[in-house]
């Protein structure tokens, strides 16, 4: 095997591990078997794009750090140039933390929970504390190629314009802020591992990832209110929450070391920048039996439970679909739709940031001037609900299980509409409609209940946007395409789309604000365009 640069890198440090009780010689064998099985896989991130020959998936890691390199001109501005270096740094670390975490989510998960080597590894004499070093290492050595690739251009600009000790700090503080992110996404998954078992933590697990997405998008924003435009200079607010701000710990000790800005806060977040890590990887190492134990448990499965057909249920369905095979084929959408990861993992996190969007919207817009919610026509921001609408309506084209596809020709069918017009019932019905009513009685009870014809417009425009989707990306069959191609060839119809969403919208606001009962009219008008568009798109044919 491949003797990598990296573990000789590794062997001049073999000390620090030893004197964790871990067997380097092992740790590093293991490495070297994992580094070079990973020759052949390709990240998520790279999965997107066409298929790719056998000779272009080798190394296929490091070749997609290019993209990261140009994103990485970003933190030129905040790291090279300035001196409020906890305004500038919190929101660098905010959008580096957002990249390397999302990254860990999507790529290494999967390695800290790994049990195919079990079989192994586990008939051999190799304490557990080496074997999950071997995956920490094997994470962070990734983790660690995406840091370089994200912040080695601004920390070059930083190393010439702020000094030296602005690039030794940066580069204490990348090393700390790897190994938390690695160690904080093991403590939650031990954590969730202590409570459920076989597909319910499968499933526990895909929602923790998707919760960390939302939270990351929504962090954002609760950062940004950490500061305030005084003088065109910005100045920090502390508040009580703000220790729960992790980029603000590690932004502190630009402000205590370079700038000699020693408030209580300010000692306060420096430590924590320091502290929090070491803790966590000491909680680590030292729950690694347990967490060993317990991933025993993704081997188990669990019997799902019958869902229990009530009478109200089937009368609303009867409603909905107006044929046997429609019914059929929205059941199976629904079940589709709940039991499969990859379709939550993706249209999930959507979901949650469509209900939190309008919010933030307003919350922005009171920033800048104060809102009469009783006059006010900020509702319209419900359009943001429909972000969900396009990335939805694509991925019900593609499944991790597409082969099996070919169960609908050996149904007796001389068309597939009904399975398509089922879908889309399905995802409007089960996905949209309950987070639509939630923002719906929120808004109300903002904006109170004047707003409910406009409320209804748009509920209605709504399910004419997912017609409009589901036509520009190709009316397709249901989940009968891999999931590797659903970025192939859709940025144009998704910025069209956008478009589209913003031009309805608009309509919608100069109806309501210029004519008299405008958003009834546009109710009507949007009905009868809404009863036409299905009609003529789900007309009978074969395929």
């Amino acid at each position: 095997m491949q003797d990598f640069k990296v573990l000789r890198l590794l062997d001049k440090i073999q000390f620090v591990y030893r004197g964790m009780g871990i067997d380097y010689g092992l740790m590093r064998k293991i490495l070297q078997a994992k580094l070079t099985m990973d020759e052949r896989r390709v990240p998520t991130f790279f999965n997107q794009s066409a298929q790719k020959k056998e000779e272009d998936q080798k190394y296929g890691y490091i070749k997609s750090l290019w993209i990261y390199v140009l994103i990485s001109l970003v933190f030129i501005p905040l790291m090279g140039f300035g001196e409020n270096y906890i305004f500038q740094m919190s929101i660098a670390y905010a959008i580096l933390i957002f990249m390397i975490m999302t990254t860990m989510i999507s790529d290494f998960s999967t390695v800290l929970l790994d049990i195919r080597d079990r079989s192994i590894l586990s008939t051999k004499p190799i304490h557990p504390r080496t074997v999950n070093a071997a995956k920490f290492m094997h994470i962070l050595i990734y983790l660690t190629y995406l840091t370089i690739a994200l912040t080695a251009i601004p920390l070059a600009v930083g190393l010439f314009r702020q000094g030296i000790m602005f690039f030794l700090i940066t580069v204490l503080e990348l090393i700390l802020i790897n190994i938390f992110i690695v160690v904080l996404t093991a403590l939650l998954y031990i954590a969730i591992l202590r409570f459920f078992d076989g597909e319910k933590l499968k499933d526990a697990i895909n929602y923790v990832q998707i919760g960390l997405s939302l939270s990351l998008m929504i962090g954002y924003q609760v950062l940004i209110r950490s500061f305030d435009l005084v003088d065109f200079n910005m100045v920090v607010e502390f508040h009580w929450w703000s220790v729960f701000l992790i980029p603000m710990w590690f932004a502190a000790p630009y402000e205590l070391l370079l700038n000699g800005n020693q408030a209580l806060f300010t000692i306060g977040f420096s430590l924590l920048a320091i502290i929090m890590p070491v803790i966590s990887i000491w909680l680590y190492i030292k729950l690694i039996p347990a967490f060993e134990r317990n991933l025993q448990k993704l081997l188990g499965t669990s019997k799902s439970k019958r869902e229990k057909q009530s009478r109200l249920k089937g009368m609303l369905l009867s409603l909905i679909c107006r044929t046997n095979e429609e019914r059929a084929f929205y059941r199976f959408s629904s079940l589709m739709m709940k039991q499969e990861r990859d379709f939550k993992l993706k249209v999930y996190p959507s979901l949650g940031f469509a209900f939190v969007a309008p919010f933030l919207f307003i919350f922005n817009s009171m920033r800048i001037e104060d809102i009469d919610f009783s006059v006010s026509m900020s509702y319209i921001n419900i359009y943001f609900s429909m972000l969900i609408i396009p990335t939805a309506v694509l991925m019900l084209s593609h499944s991790a299980k597409y082969k099996a596809a070919w169960v609908y020709t050996v149904f007796p069918l001389t068309d597939y509409t009904n399975l398509k017009k089922g879908s889309l019932k399905a995802f409007l019905c089960k996905l949209y409609l309950p987070l639509y009513i939630l923002l719906s009685i929120i808004f109300c009870f903002i904006y109170g209940i004047r707003i409910i014809p406009d409320l209804a417009a748009v509920l209605v425009a709504s399910c004419l946007y997912t017609l409009v989707c589901y036509r520009f990306f190709g009316s397709s069959i249901p989940f009968t395409k891999p999931i590797s191609k659903m970025g192939d060839g859709h940025s144009f119809e998704i910025v069209v789309l956008l478009f589209f969403a913003t031009l309805m919208a608009g309509i919608h606001y100069f109806m309501a604000a210029k004519i008299t009962y405008g958003s009834v009219i546009y109710l009507v008008v949007l009905i009868l365009l809404n009863f036409t568009a299905w009609r003529l798109t789900f007309r009978h044919r074969t395929n």
